[in-house]
Formats: C-alpha cells, sequence, structure tokens
C-alpha cells in the first residue's frame, strides 16, 4: 500500500515592507500544520518585484519567525529560478495559451472593464493582434482556450472541499508581466512544485487565485496539492492587515521587548476560536 506524501507547507513572504499580524497569523498556521503531520515547515523569499524587493527585510523576516518560536527549511529565493520562469512561459506559449498584451492599467480602465479578483478584468483587445517586434509586452492566459483544451478541472481545499476550477471571472490574467519575470501566478505556482510543497496554506483573500493555479499546473504537468485557505486577521476597523495600510510590524513589537512567544500562542488561540 503506497503511504500519503509528507505534509510539507511553506510560508512565503515578499521582502517589500515589514511583516505584520497577518503575516505572523499566517506562517503559524503553516508551520503548526507541518510540524502536527511530522512533516517540512518552509521559508521562500518572494524576491522578484524589482527594486523594492530590499534584501534586508529578508534578514528581517528571519529574525521576526526566531522571535515567534517557529523552526523552518529555507529553501531558494525566487531570484535564483528566473530562468524556470522563462522555460515555463515559453513552454505556454508553445501551446498557444499564452498572447502578448500592451495595454496599460488606465487603457483597460477606459475600456469599461469590470472589476475581478485580481484588479480590472481584461477585455481581450490584444488578442489575435499582431504587435511590433520591439513593443514591450506582458503575456496574458487565454483562458477560454486553456478551458477548452484541458476539459473539467478539480482542486480540493481543506474546509471548502472539492472545487471545479473556473478561472474565468479573473479574465485573462497576466502570466509574465512587461518589467519582471513572472507573475505572482506563475512564479508561486512552479516554486510550490519544484519544492515539493503539499499543502499550500494562505488567507482566504488568495482562495479565488487558486483557479488560475490549478489551470496552470495542468498544462506544465505539475503535481497538485491541496491548500487550506484560513481567515485573515483583521484590525479593529474589520479590515485586513497590510503592508500598505502600515499595519504595525513584527520587527517593531521584537525590538520593543516584546515577548514572542507568548504573541505567537495568543494567535494560536485565535485560529482555534476562528474554528480554521
Amino acid at each position: 500500500m503506497e503511504s500519503a506524501p509528507e505534509t510539507v507547507t511553506r510560508f512565503a513572504p515578499s521582502p517589500n515592507g515589514h511583516l505584520h499580524l497577518g503575516h505572523a497569523y499566517s506562517a503559524i498556521f503553516a508551520h503548526d500544520l507541518a510540524k502536527a503531520a511530522d512533516g517540512q515547515f518552509l521559508l521562500r523569499i518572494e524576491d522578484i518585484d524589482g527594486p523594492r524587493s530590499r534584501p534586508e527585510f529578508a534578514d528581517e523576516f528571519r529574525r521576526d519567525l526566531e522571535w515567534l518560536g517557529l523552526e523552518w527549511e529555507e529553501v531558494p529565493a525566487q531570484s535564483t529560478r528566473i530562468e524556470s520562469y522563462r522555460e515555463a512561459a515559453d513552454e505556454l506559449f508553445r501551446q498557444g495559451m499564452l498572447y502578448p498584451c500592451t495595454c496599460t492599467r488606465k487603457e483597460i480602465e477606459a475600456l469599461g472593464a469590470r472589476r475581478g479578483p485580481d484588479g480590472m478584468v481584461y477585455p481581450g483587445t490584444c488578442k489575435g493582434r499582431l504587435l511590433k517586434h520591439d513593443q514591450p509586452a506582458a503575456l496574458r492566459l487565454d483562458v477560454d482556450k486553456a478551458l477548452i483544451h484541458l476539459g473539467e478541472l478539480v482542486w480540493t481545499d481543506e474546509e471548502a472541499g472539492s472545487i471545479v476550477a473556473d478561472p474565468r471571472e479573473f479574465g485573462d490574467v497576466v502570466i509574465v508581466r512587461k518589467e519582471l519575470p513572472a507573475s505572482y501566478h506563475l512564479a508561486a505556482t512552479l516554486d510550490d512544485a519544484v519544492d515539493g510543497v503539499t499543502l499550500v496554506t494562505r488567507g482566504a483573500d488568495l482562495f479565488a487565485a487558486t483557479h488560475i493555479h490549478r489551470i496552470l499546473q495542468e498544462l506544465l504537468k505539475l503535481p497538485v496539492p491541496h491548500w487550506h485557505h484560513h481567515k485573515l486577521l483583521l484590525d479593529q476597523e474589520g479590515k485586513k492587515l497590510s503592508k500598505s495600510r502600515g499595519s504595525p510590524s513584527l520587527a517593531d513589537r521584537r525590538e520593543a521587548g516584546e515577548d514572542g512567544l507568548a504573541l505567537a500562542e495568543q494567535l494560536r488561540l485565535q485560529q482555534m476560536q476562528s474554528g480554521i
């Protein structure tokens, strides 16, 4: 009888700002699930956000996780994997699943595009259009073509159960950005496969993105993990904690002498109370 695969989870922050309580909540969640199953908890630094990615933040993240009492194995950062993203994009292009797009966000908004989970839903303006060879262009996934080619696909969330992959609410999402080697969708999907992640844990705000990731896995013949989208930690106004909103950082708490182990236990209690 074939044994069940080892539970491998990961925490994958971007070094473009300080970690806050929401990050701690997510890291502890992934860490504890792996440790309870005698599995692995990985740290991956997602550092391909151009000049916004700063190595000093990655060093700070390691100190924050240690302060919280977490143990991890670090895998190579995204900046070491750029060639693998290019190869995957080339393969998708060969399959006819990607097409170049020169449209800017302002141009897409001007077309009256509706808003989806990942911003404005692209109306397909560049699909089938011939572009000049030297025009900078993003590469978009032809979602309808992919769905016709692949047929029905299913993915499994530990809370929501089996779900049919249907990424059409995103429209034709960007897979390779004009100025960066890959979008979040492509890079995270490839990295999770390479790192052997069997259980992808992340906030409920990324639930819908899994429809895209499941399509990419099938097109690129990647292993399919399970997912567990946990509830979000909210501030006093009921809004998601975020770097952009200036949520208090873990580094500030740590440097002020706060007890990281006690904070981690408080977050675990919140997780238990939320029923995730």
